[in-house]
């Protein structure tokens, strides 16, 4: 074989590979938002046999022979030819090591667990979910212990989104943002409380779903590129390639931030994603390249930016045009502390910014605990009210607004939650690199994104994942990763809120 028909086949894989993860994507996506109730089971069917070819098509010999060629010969290939040949055999060898039988079993139930999952969550119903999730995390533990013997499972999940990534690291960081934020939070709560009663009310969902449409340009989405539809629980979803990608929301006519924040979540992950150059396109280095640095791009654009006084300032004539009866004559002061007021709640997507690590750390500390089997999956309800108790000083009314809440579990996403505290914390790094050349309030107050967004495509987006999680953030901060600059940015922004400091 010739090293130009080793390339042209490379192109032909990645092509393939690429077209399997948009009909899979597609389907989970459909059963998500608009697939009737009824229909899982066929969509199970379908997927496991999808799912079947492309673990053949990963795993055969052809497929091994190519990618072992082109790596023994990689001092002849360019830095994206030889990033991508380690991605695909990495993930390769990976699934080599997981019987396939058990590996499309795995991909079925996780189609059945998100269906069972909905309706659990609708009836508070843990019960009838907890055989789901016990075959979930034994799957989890279970591949872990084939593909990386030597380390402790839960440090191979938390590998799997956050490459590197393993309990020690996760407990240090932990420890640091309790160490910061516990006191701050006990601190605030000693304080008046802020005015939230701007956002509550009636808000009609027609009138927010204009608001989402109104959002997604402002912060510089390509709709042409990037779909907008409901569902229970918000996510973001790739069809393919970055020029094809799907956010989520739910509308709740009580409150019309919840929904706000959601699009503009999910709308950095979109950004992430769609700022891939395009010659990444249908390649192993199209997207993100990690669930930390991507959740630093989607918490980034919902609380650094999206609940700053200076966005409120452009904000609030919107809001003003959408919802005139309620925002007639307010300020934007009293919107910027009244969507910042810090209250320990029960759910994490509507937690506040000071609290929101503490929702991630209750998950953090049940799956490790799982995972280890020091905690089995039928006493998970009274564990995760326990803690709740413990972190955020909740009693935790029923397991839909509990142990229910999330999707992730029901997906089989293992090891993600640590992603969201930590993206957290890498976005208050880029803050500050970016304010080194951006004026981001004045953009904020103008309602113009486009010099933030072009700081984040030329140092985060543009690479997809050509670097490793730790070079881009390294690269694009000029320095090594520092959890305090992110709990020094809470402490400021807070103290000032609630006249502490």
């Amino acid at each position: 074989m010739t090293m130009q028909e080793a390339r042209q086949k490379l192109t032909a894989l990645q092509h393939k590979l690429a077209a399997y993860g948009h009909a899979l994507a597609l389907m989970s996506y459909d059963g998500a938002t608009t697939a009737p109730k009824g229909t899982a089971a066929n969509r199970a069917q379908s997927m496991g046999v999808l799912g079947e070819e492309l673990y053949l098509l990963s795993t055969g010999e052809a497929t091994v022979q190519l990618l072992e060629f082109l790596d023994e010969h990689k001092a002849e290939l360019d830095e994206k030819e030889q990033r991508i040949v380690y991605l695909l055999l990495r993930d390769i060898r990976r699934m080599q090591k997981i019987p396939m039988d058990e590996y499309i079993a795995y991909e079925k139930l996780t189609v059945e667990a998100d269906d069972v999952w909905h309706t659990c969550k609708l009836n508070s119903d843990f019960a009838t979910f907890e055989p789901y999730l016990q075959q979930i995390f034994d799957y989890n533990r279970k591949f872990a212990r084939y593909c990386a013997p030597e380390k402790d499972p839960y440090d191979e999940c938390l590998n799997r989104y956050e490459e590197g990534l393993d309990c020690k690291q996760c407990d240090a960081f932990f420890a640091t943002l309790r160490e910061h934020i516990v006191p701050l939070l006990h601190k605030v709560m000693a304080r008046p409380q802020l005015d939230n009663s701007l956002i509550r009310g009636h808000f009609d969902a027609a009138r927010q779903d204009v608001l989402s449409r109104r959002l997604m340009p402002l912060i510089g989405l390509d709709t042409n590129h990037v779909g907008l539809s409901t569902t229970e629980h918000p996510f973001t979803t790739s069809l393919g390639s970055h020029l094809d990608e799907r956010i989520t929301t739910h509308y709740y006519e009580e409150d019309f931030s919840d929904s706000m924040f959601s699009v503009i979540h999910e709308g950095g992950h979109a950004l992430y994603d769609t700022g891939s150059d395009d010659d990444l396109a249908y390649t192993a280095l199209d997207g993100g390249v990690s669930m930390g640095i991507h959740e630093s791009q989607s918490r980034f654009y919902e609380n650094i930016l999206g609940r700053s006084q200076a966005f409120c300032d452009h904000l609030l004539p919107i809001l003003q045009e959408i919802f005139p009866e309620k925002m007639a004559g307010h300020t934007s002061e009293e919107l910027y502390r009244a969507i910042n007021r810090v209250e320990p709640s029960l759910i994490r997507t509507q937690a506040d910014e000071l609290t929101y690590c503490l929702h991630v750390m209750v998950r953090y500390e049940l799956e490790k605990q799982i995972m280890d089997g020091t905690l089995a999956v039928h006493d998970l309800p009274q564990a995760w009210n326990a803690l709740y108790k413990e972190y955020l000083g909740i009693d935790v009314p029923d397991d839909r607004r509990g142990v229910l809440q999330d999707s992730h579990w029901a997906g089989g996403l293992v090891g993600y939650f640590p992603s969201y505290a930590i993206g957290n914390a890498y976005g208050a790094q880029f803050l500050r690199k970016m304010k080194e050349t951006v004026e981001v309030d004045d953009c904020l107050r103008r309602g113009d994104f486009g010099p933030i967004n072009d700081w984040n495509r030329t140092h985060i987006w543009r690479f997809g994942c050509l670097k490793t999680p730790k070079a881009l953030f390294e690269d694009a901060t000029g320095e090594t990763f520092d959890p305090t600059v992110y709990t020094t940015y809470l402490e400021e922004k807070y103290g000032k809120l609630y006249g502490i400091c």
